[in-house]
C-alpha cells in the first residue's frame, strides 16, 4: 500500500446530505508536488483492482454507501490571480466560482460572472460539468485549462476546443482521465446563451432551501423543468422516512438530520417513477451518485 494513503477515512463532511459515510483509503491534494502523486494512486488502483474517485468543494454528490471499498482523493488546491489589465483570470481548480466572482466584482468592477455568485461549485467541478447557472455557463469565457493526464503523468494545456463542452459535460467529465490543475478565463466580455434578469443572489437567498441537500437535484428536461414536473405528481412536500422534497423548491432533494442514503434514493426512484407514469419523460439526476461498485 501507498503510505501517503489514510485508511478508513470517515468523509460523511464531503457531501451536502451528510449521510453516514467511510472510505477505505483516502487522499487529499495539498499542493502541487501531491499532484504527481496522482499517477501514483492509479497505478495502485489497477495493480489492486480498486476504483478511485476525485471529489471537489462542491458538495453536489450523494454517497450511496455505508463505507467505500474503494480510493477517495479529495482535492484542495487553492490559488487565484486576476489580471485587471486583461481581464485574465487564472485560478486552481478548488478555488470556489462563487468566491472569485464577488472577488471580481467587488473588487475589480467586473460583472462578467454575477450570475455566478452564489454557485456552489469549485473552478475545477464547474469546468468538468459545465456548470450552468442562469443561461450563464463555465465554458462561455473558458480560455484554456492545465490538467494532468492521469495515464501518462504528462501536464497538458486544453483550448475550449479541446475540451469539447456540451450541457453539462467535457471531455474530462467524458473520458475521465484527467485531472483539472488550474482554469484561466477571459473575462473581458461576457459570453452567455441568453441574456437573463433574474437576481440571483435573492434568488439563491429567499427561494432555495439550504442545509442536507445538494442543490437542484435533477437535469431539467428539454423544454420543461425538474421541479414543475415534481410539484406536478404532487411530490413538493412529501416526505418518505427522512428524505423528502422542498416547499421552497421541489427540485430540492433534502436530508433531515437521520435521513440515510437509501431514504434518498428511495424518494428519488418514487419522483422518477411518478413523472414517467404520467409524462413520459425521464428524471436524469444532476447529482452525482457514488455507488460501491
Amino acid at each position: 500500500m501507498l503510505e501517503f494513503l489514510e485508511e478508513n477515512k470517515d468523509i460523511r463532511h464531503l457531501s451536502g446530505f451528510k449521510t453516514p459515510a467511510k472510505t477505505k483509503y483516502y487522499f487529499e491534494i495539498n499542493n502541487l508536488d501531491d499532484v504527481d502523486k496522482l499517477v501514483d494512486i492509479v497505478n495502485f488502483c489497477r495493480q489492486e483492482n480498486l476504483s478511485y474517485k476525485i471529489l471537489w468543494a462542491g458538495t453536489n454528490i450523494l454517497f450511496a454507501f455505508d463505507e467505500y471499498n474503494w480510493v477517495i482523493i479529495k482535492n484542495n488546491l487553492s490559488w487565484y490571480n486576476y489580471d485587471e489589465n486583461n481581464k485574465i483570470l487564472e485560478a486552481y481548480s478548488n478555488e470556489m466560482i462563487s468566491y472569485l466572482a464577488e472577488i471580481v466584482e467587488e473588487k475589480y468592477d467586473n460583472k462578467v460572472w454575477h450570475r455566478f455568485i452564489g454557485l456552489p461549485w469549485s473552478v475545477g467541478w464547474a469546468v468538468f460539468w459545465n456548470a450552468w447557472c442562469f443561461w450563464l455557463e463555465a465554458e462561455n469565457n473558458f480560455l484554456s485549462a492545465l490538467v494532468l493526464d492521469l495515464e501518462s503523468g504528462q501536464r497538458l494545456e486544453l483550448s475550449r476546443q479541446e475540451m469539447f463542452f456540451e450541457y453539462r459535460n467535457s471531455k474530462p467529465k467524458k473520458t475521465w482521465k484527467y485531472f483539472i490543475i488550474s482554469v484561466k478565463f477571459d473575462l473581458s466580455k461576457v459570453e452567455e446563451k441568453y441574456s437573463s434578469q433574474v437576481d440571483n443572489i435573492e434568488f439563491r437567498e429567499n427561494k432555495q432551501p439550504k442545509w442536507f441537500c445538494c442543490g437542484s437535484f435533477f437535469k431539467n428536461p428539454q423544454w420543461d423543468s425538474a421541479w414543475r414536473l415534481i410539484d406536478a405528481v404532487w411530490l413538493k412536500w412529501y416526505k418518505l422516512w427522512w428524505a423528502f422534497f422542498s416547499e421552497k423548491h421541489g427540485n430540492f432533494l433534502m436530508s433531515d438530520w437521520n435521513a440515510t442514503f437509501k431514504d434518498l434514493l428511495d424518494l428519488m426512484k418514487l419522483a422518477q417513477n411518478k413523472v414517467k407514469k404520467e409524462y413520459q419523460i425521464d428524471l436524469v439526476n444532476e447529482v452525482q451518485i457514488l455507488k460501491n461498485n
